[in-house]
């Protein structure tokens, strides 16, 4: 059949493998229809896996988009996961299941309070989300959706009630979370290249959005200065000033207020497609057209991740686990967050570099497949999330991480340096690398906005090691020192003992220093 040749290689990687021989041994209209209600299921997947913006309006095949918009960021940060992984870690697959049973009951519950909101999810960052309030033309000074954001917190942080006091096999364990909102203008971009992109916020309102968050105090929303200063006539809310800048909201709000009769109920779900022609030709139609529905969505996952979704898209459901990896984070410094609305002629070329890098960085990790997860986002600033092992376990998962991160180090000095303020700008990086268990699985709304993630102190402490880094710096733990000890192939020095948060005793840290 020359239709089917002609959309062939879509398939190959959009269809299980025995699902696509079938359909190539019969190309009949009952395997063109198994097709089809795969691609149709693996749509409603995808949908899940990525922000609003994108699915809505996805770019052009060789696209590098980006926007300045206006609104609020709301970052959380989830405390008390580190216990209740180790509590669970031990159980095997029954503890991962019920890790994940607990994880997912709150990321549904934060979920559906967010979209109520108005908000949109635009991230998981690990056991965190990243949630954006768009500004309205018609809003003069942003003070609605920012007060919306506000409110959205109070009821998040009211819900954490549910998540204290957890049964586990080490006693009663709870959830807390950190949450911060800060106003601002900001770049929405999307970068990289066909086969894998990301979308990405830049800017310093990122940043200070993150450090709201990092500043603030479980249990309670955290408001910036700037957030303050816009919202100080109020008549409803009541701040309690932050040492340092900023305050905390004082939670004294009636039921009648904060209740649920203001929240508008905003729905992401895009119709999948209905067939009503079951016929060859029909089918052939209809397949087509969600091939160019999915395919601009594929290239937002890693394309291992994107293999376990096709070959689970029947169950809707990867199951968890406890792998042992090696993660690693990677922080270009100041690149993303150099955009500046106040000289926007500086935007395209600091935006062209970061899609560049992201491309470069994610070549180096999958030719050593790799993953690259996404960019994320902590209070030094957006950075990549890269690990080795956790779909295909294997123990030279650090020898692989470890030579991936020296190459990545080489490819950023050669990166062409965006014009900043009319300077160029110096490009260098920073990484950290740790080897552990970690937690992986498909976190969020089990039937709604999801992604694949691992979560866990070995991806905690990875990120904590590159905020240590200095330039061009790769710090390792003592796990992956010691995996790369055995191998003289590595330049790896001790550089004393270092307190990181979270963490009770300080912590053996080595450096990367070379290949020898």
């Amino acid at each position: 059949m020359a239709e089917l040749e002609s959309i062939e290689r879509s398939l190959r990687e959009l269809v299980p493998a025995d699902l696509y021989a079938a359909l190539w041994v019969d190309p009949s209209a009952q395997s063109l229809s198994k097709v089809f209600d795969h691609l149709r299921t693996l749509q409603h997947v995808l949908i899940g896996y990525v922000p609003r913006d994108v699915s809505q309006r996805p770019p052009t095949r060789s696209q590098v988009r980006h926007r300045w918009h206006q609104g609020t960021l709301l970052f959380t940060d989830l405390a008390g996961f580190t216990p209740l992984f180790a509590a669970n870690a031990a159980a095997g697959p029954a503890g991962a299941e019920a890790l994940l049973t607990i994880i997912n009951r709150y990321f549904a519950q934060m979920v559906e309070l967010i979209s109520k909101a108005g908000g949109n999810l635009l991230e998981f960052t690990g056991d965190a989300m990243l949630v954006q309030f768009r500004h309205e033309a018609y809003q003069s000074d942003g003070s609605a959706e920012l007060l919306q954001a506000v409110y959205a917190g109070l009821r998040m942080q009211r819900a954490m009630a549910n998540f204290a006091n957890l049964e586990t096999a080490q006693g009663p364990l709870s959830l807390q979370m950190r949450l911060g909102i800060h106003p601002g203008s900001f770049v929405a971009a999307d970068i990289g290249t066909p086969m894998r992109r990301a979308h990405v916020l830049l800017g310093q309102t990122v940043l200070k959005a993150k450090q709201t968050e990092a500043a603030g105090t479980v249990g309670r929303v955290c408001l910036s200065q700037a957030g303050c200063d816009r919202l100080q006539t109020n008549p409803l809310l009541r701040l309690e000033p932050k040492t340092g800048g900023g305050s905390l909201v004082i939670d004294d709000l009636s039921a009648e207020i904060l209740g649920e009769y203001d929240l508008t109920l905003n729905r992401r779900r895009a119709a999948g497609p209905v067939l009503f022609d079951r016929s060859v030709p029909g089918l052939m139609q209809e397949i087509e057209a969600s091939l160019q529905t999915l395919e601009p969505l594929t290239s937002y996952l890693p394309r291992s991740v994107l293999q376990l979704l096709v070959n689970t898209a029947a169950a809707r459901r990867i199951p968890p686990a406890f792998p042992t990896a090696a993660v690693a984070f990677v922080n270009l410094i100041g690149l993303p967050e150099a955009v500046n609305a106040d000289y926007p002629d500086d935007t395209e070329g600091i935006v062209s570099c970061f899609s560049q890098a992201f491309a470069l960085i994610n070549g180096a990790v999958e030719r050593r497949r790799g993953i690259l997860q996404k960019v994320t986002y902590h209070s030094i600033g957006s950075d990549m999330l890269i690990h080795f092992g956790v779909l295909t376990p294997e123990t030279d998962a650090p020898q692989r991480a470890a030579e991936t991160l020296l190459d990545i180090r080489d490819l950023v000095s050669n990166l062409h340096a965006p014009t900043r303020h009319g300077q160029l700008m110096p490009l260098t990086c920073r990484m950290g690398l740790t080897y552990g268990q970690v937690f992986a699985a498909e976190i969020g709304e089990p039937r709604g906005r999801r992604e694949f993630n691992v979560l866990g102190d070995t991806v905690n402490t990875a990120a904590r090691l590159m905020g240590c880094a200095t330039h061009d710096q790769i710090l390792l733990d003592a796990a992956t020192y010691q995996a790369l000890a055995a191998d003289s192939t590595y330049d790896c020095r001790f550089l004393g003992m270092l307190s990181l948060k979270g963490k009770a005793k300080p912590q053996e840290v080595y450096s990367l220093a070379s290949r020898l």
